[in-house]
């Protein structure tokens, strides 16, 4: 058990470094908190070296527990860039079942309760789906396990140990579009515990107490995280829209073209094809040095899911400019999220003119 523990936490660990360069964006960005809970399902417990009244005896007994429940909470920050990292807290329960030794068993009260805290490092996936975010994640720290009134056959144990401990995390995050910077949460942990502990039985005339090493916990959890401030993307340069009018004669403005786009997607329409391939004809034709590509969305959905949004529909567009004849290096391609509105809105309207990509030519 140990040694597949020990495989599945270098899984873990080795995974965001192996599948790193496969992500372009992610949904966090800032501080954020989270909150879960779940169903727990603590693996049967070893308990050996029994000593009654300061003598060993061979043998090891098995600890078995009822299906519990966890709790957690964390806070964290995001870096924008695939990578956060956030420090938790979290409870365990589960009710005492049996004990079994040697082919036989013998019923048990009470319950063990495990609580403590983790670092944790997670890595936030973007696979091209903005209303679906898989995450992979490890965490080393600290837990104390408490048995609570623990009895078998009149002898019971009240006592905790505190042993250093580690996790692994698979989940998914669903982020929640009318609620800007919430996510819903689905997630499987492994929870390990590595140190030697000696818990000390009472009601006996003799002393009694079994060491115990290695304890193992599995949770299927789902949670809410709130991300609480999304960076601000700069400002884009001024469109002829929006230049102000010089009285005295001035250079033409830079020409524009708007490509727009479906609620939601990024996809590329006919007519945008269309407009795309009309923009990379006229750019041979002129004294165009530089293509600004600026990706803009309407207001529903989250500001940190509608960042990512632009960036791909800016990304759509330069790929089939360079795909209609543009060199790469002549395109500048950037991401504005819902900022700077077409036609001004409140928050949550999907505004079709709002949906767009601007070409730019400088």
């Amino acid at each position: 058990m140990q040694f597949r523990a020990a495989i599945l936490a270098a899984t873990m660990l080795a995974a965001p470094l192996a599948l790193a360069g496969r992500a372009a964006a992610q949904p966090v960005a800032g501080p954020y908190v989270s909150l879960g809970g779940g169903l727990d399902l603590k693996s049967a417990v070893t308990q050996k070296n029994i000593n009654i009244g300061d003598r060993n005896y061979p043998g090891d007994l098995k600890a078995v527990f009822k299906n519990g429940y966890d709790l957690n909470a964390a806070i964290g920050y995001g870096f924008n860039n695939g990578w956060r990292v956030e420090l938790e807290g979290d409870y365990i329960r589960n009710g005492a079942d049996k004990i079994k030794v040697d082919g036989f068993s013998a019923p048990t009260s009470g319950h063990e309760t495990q609580y403590g805290g983790f670092l944790n490092g997670i890595y936030d996936f973007d696979i091209g789906l903005p209303w679906l975010y898989p995450y992979v994640g490890a965490g080393i720290g600290w837990q104390e396990a408490k048995y609570n009134n623990f009895n078998v056959t009149g002898l019971t144990i009240n006592e905790a140990r505190g042993s250093f401990a580690y996790q692994g995390i698979v989940g998914l995050s669903f982020p929640i579009a009318p609620l800007k910077g919430l996510s819903a949460t689905v997630e499987y942990r492994f929870i390990g515990l590595t140190a030697d502990r000696r818990y000390h039985y009472t009601g006996s005339f003799l002393p009694v107490s079994i060491r115990q090493q290695g304890e193992y916990n599995n949770q299927i959890n789902i949670g809410l995280r709130y991300e609480f401030a999304p960076p601000a993307p700069p400002a884009p340069a001024p469109t002829p829209a929006s230049a102000p009018v010089a009285a005295a004669p001035a250079p033409a403005p830079a020409k524009t073209y708007l490509v727009f786009f479906d609620w939601d997607k990024y996809s590329l329409t006919p007519r945008a094809t269309q407009i795309i391939a009309q923009a990379a004809s006229d750019s041979k034709t002129q004294n165009v040095t530089t293509l600004e590509v600026n990706g803009y969305t309407d207001t529903s959905g989250t500001a940190g899911y509608n960042m990512g949004l632009s960036i791909n529909r800016a990304k759509a567009v330069a790929a089939q400019l360079v795909a209609d004849g543009v060199p790469a290096s002549e395109i500048e391609m950037h991401g504005y999220g819902e900022t700077h509105l077409l036609v001004p809105t409140g928050p949550g309207v999907r505004e079709p003119q709002n949906r767009r990509v601007e070409i730019i030519f400088h």
